[in-house]
């Protein structure tokens, strides 16, 4: 019984290696992709039928530059492609790649190697006259679109006729600050026939990898799906390969996401949804979803709406676009602890500190706090341990070679004693969710993407450059273990030992924000064990045996 917390430690440091291990396997080169012709010799989509759900029917994938019209917010810079008001080239201006140069992250991306983009168009039904699909070509009066200042909204519109009454104009609006973009689908029907078809919104992607991500940090990268009925539900490429997605919802949304960014198309929320996905030649995949069929009758109009959201994944911002796309912050089975960890973690920055790093104390300060009594009660049970350590070293020289008379002595000892080997253990064990929790919380933020600290620490979610705080680390967590009662073993004793210098070289590797939240958990833990050895339990010397 008395090697149960050094199993615990061995059994966390092998989870550790293979957390290590996992984080290095990274995506491997993608292999060139060439452009893909559309199901018919005219780049047009074969109709699809009331209630049929058989993704193959839809338009597949032109990657081609025509026309390309250029648009700036405050918030973007990006291209709409002429061939159908394709989205692409769509960089963040408010996000560089690396902090302090200029190069922007880039979500939406029209190179092969990096293939990403935002398509939609009309499905006609029966023998309606086909209205544009995102293969086909589209007008626009001009090439740039800018939001001026004072200028609250941009509107760039993109038209088509048939020159027989039909006309279509898709319409985007951009809003200042925000990364909820506005999609318009409008049919005029000036003809003597109804028109019938529904509205489709994809995104087509390669697999995706955070090239200059952290090296140990590897997070989801992916298709998400959100439904009332399966609510946030991941889909990965390999899903995708496997198997075509085909359900059916009302509202709910589509998504692929990757560390700190997401993009989703969000229909409206009470129309129903056929959600799919589906591979394409050459590693590529769609996810999307197209609406019910609607009527446009002759001599009126109608407007399919939709709204995309592009843009980094702060939580309260996404909550106000769609519900549950805040879930893209993926905290996996922990969200329920994690989410209201995020919102403490934001509560201190906005109110209290108005620094990240500061509020990753704080939040560390108040979980130490909330979990006081099970740490008294660990650090208690310890302490007593400690205090027994030298009779356990002579029971352990009288009986060492009978292993049996050994732990029999020892645990008539504890009973003497009234001490319980395993009272340090379980308090941790209890707390080991919160912590995990906590860790996600770091690593997902988006807000402590090249957020500063203090003086040489600039991005908290990169390593620190000159390795002092995992050093500190390194001390903290040799002196928490001097503090703590040593195995009576010898050579696991000597492995304990070793466990500060490990840690240490893995976390000169981890996220600066990461590292320090394990120095001031350290820290508190050092204070509160050394309050709890030398003033509630004492330094009595343990009772001799009976």
């Amino acid at each position: 019984m008395e090697n149960i917390r050094f199993v615990l430690i061995v059994i966390l440091s092998m989870i550790s290696l293979m957390l290590w291990e996992a984080w290095q396997v990274d995506y491997g080169p993608k292999p060139e992709v060439t452009a893909q012709t559309a199901i018919d010799a005219n780049g047009n989509p074969i109709n699809i039928g009331a209630g049929n759900q058989d993704t193959s029917e839809l338009p597949l994938s032109e990657v081609a530059a025509n026309n390309i019209i250029t648009v700036t917010t405050d918030v973007y810079q990006l291209e709409i492609d002429t061939q159908g008001g394709t989205l692409r080239n769509l960089d963040l201006l408010d996000y560089s790649v690396v902090k302090g140069e200029e190069l922007k992250v880039r979500l939406f991306d029209s190179s092969n190697e990096k293939l990403f983009l935002g398509q939609s168009g009309l499905l006609s039904s029966g023998s309606s006259t086909k209205l544009p699909n995102h293969n086909v070509e589209l007008h626009s009066a001009k090439s740039s679109y800018r939001l001026q200042e004072g200028k609250e909204s941009l509107s760039v519109p993109l038209t088509w006729t048939d020159n027989n009454g039909l006309n279509y104009t898709k319409t985007y609006t951009f809003t200042r600050g925000s990364y909820a973009i506005q999609l318009a689908q409008k049919v005029q029907n000036n003809s003597t026939k109804d028109w019938a078809g529904r509205q489709y919104t994809q995104l087509l992607r390669v697999p995706h990898s955070d090239e200059k991500g952290n090296t140990f940090i590897r997070t989801y990268s992916g298709g998400v799906v959100y439904t009332e009925e399966e609510k946030y539900q991941k889909i990965d490429f390999e899903d995708m390969a496997e198997e075509d997605l085909k359900t059916k919802t009302v509202g709910g949304w589509s998504a692929m996401i990757q560390h700190y960014f997401a993009t989703a198309w969000i229909p409206p929320v009470a129309d129903e949804q056929h959600y799919f996905t589906k591979e394409l030649s050459n590693s590529r995949f769609v996810i999307g979803s197209y609406s019910e069929p609607a009527t446009v009758a002759a001599n009126s109009s109608a407007v399919f709406k939709s709204q995309l959201f592009v843009g980094p994944k702060i939580q309260p911002v996404m909550e106000a676009v769609a519900p549950g796309l805040e879930l893209t912050v993926d905290y996996s089975w922990l969200t329920i602890i994690g989410k209201p960890i995020y919102a403490l973690l934001n509560w201190i920055h906005d109110n209290v500190v108005g620094n990240w790093g500061f509020a990753i104390m704080g939040v560390t300060l108040c979980i130490k706090a909330l979990f006081f009594p099970l740490s008294a009660a660990s650090y208690k049970s310890m302490a007593n341990m400690r205090k027994l350590q030298p009779r356990l070293a002579q029971l352990k020289e009288s009986y060492g070679d009978d292993r049996q008379r050994f732990n029999q002595e020892m645990m008539d000892l504890y009973r003497k004693e009234k001490v319980n080997p395993m009272g340090g253990c379980l308090p941790i064990m209890v707390q080991i969710p919160v912590f995990i929790s906590l860790y996600w919380v770091l690593i997902e933020t988006v807000e402590l993407r090249q957020a500063p600290f203090l003086l040489w620490v600039q991005d908290l979610s990169a390593q620190d450059p000159f390795f002092v705080l995992p050093v500190i680390m390194g001390i903290t967590m040799f002196l928490q273990q001097r503090l703590n009662p040593a195995p009576v073993d010898p050579l696991q004793a000597k492995i304990m030992r070793m466990f500060p210098i490990v840690f240490t070289v893995f976390f000169l590797f981890f996220p600066a924000g990461l590292v320090l939240y394990w120095v001031t958990n350290n820290t508190l833990s050092i204070c509160q064990q050394w309050y709890i050895t030398n003033k509630i339990v004492g330094k009595e010397p343990a009772k001799d045996a009976a």
